[in-house]
């Protein structure tokens, strides 16, 4: 069942996979891989959960007439998390491309929500402070967020969570 095939020529749809030592079960998930229905692949279902999540916590905060967007708060959080770091660093950590991060950090400025200052020596970048009633939003409104959070693990045991978030972090690396 593990065997190895020494040299192996898969062909489908135009292209070739030309392979020294791919396993059987290497070869058989690939060959899988290439049939599946959309709603099968685990990536997708990633994306329609992650999609979901930001709808169902938009629809919360409209609701309440919380005047923020999940892209917003996100920020916020990356910001709290990493108090001073520059536009550039938010960005990475907030898995966003530059244009967007300053597009949102311009809307939480003009909220008063952060406040850019500049870095020594650095005439291009700024540090990314929260402002007093940056604070004092995102402790208004953490409760809510948290009640989101623990509604998407509702019925799962710590140890299916645990193995949930190690998987996550094992397709992330994968996908480096």
């Amino acid at each position: 069942m593990n065997g190895v095939y020494s040299s192996m020529i898969i062909t489908n749809s135009n292209y070739f996979v030309t392979s020294i030592k791919y396993t059987r079960i290497f070869v058989h998930q690939l060959l899988i891989y290439q049939y599946m229905k959309l709603k099968e692949v685990i990536l997708f279902q990633i994306e329609k959960t992650s999609k979901a999540a930001r709808k169902y916590s938009q629809a919360a905060f409209d609701d309440k007439k919380i005047d923020i967007t999940v892209d917003q708060w996100v920020l916020l959080k990356v910001i709290e998390e990493n108090e001073g770091a520059s536009q550039k660093e938010i960005a990475e950590y907030a898995v966003k491309d530059g244009a967007s991060v300053t597009r949102i950090l311009d809307l939480l400025e003009k909220k008063q929500l952060v406040m850019r200052e500049p870095i020594q020596n650095n005439r291009r970048q700024y540090a990314i402070h929260l402002s007093e009633k940056g604070r004092i939003f995102i402790d208004a409104h953490i409760d809510l967020i948290s009640q989101h959070r623990a509604k998407s693990l509702d019925g799962f045991a710590q140890s299916e969570i645990d193995q949930l978030h190690s998987f996550l972090i094992r397709i992330q690396q994968n996908m480096r």
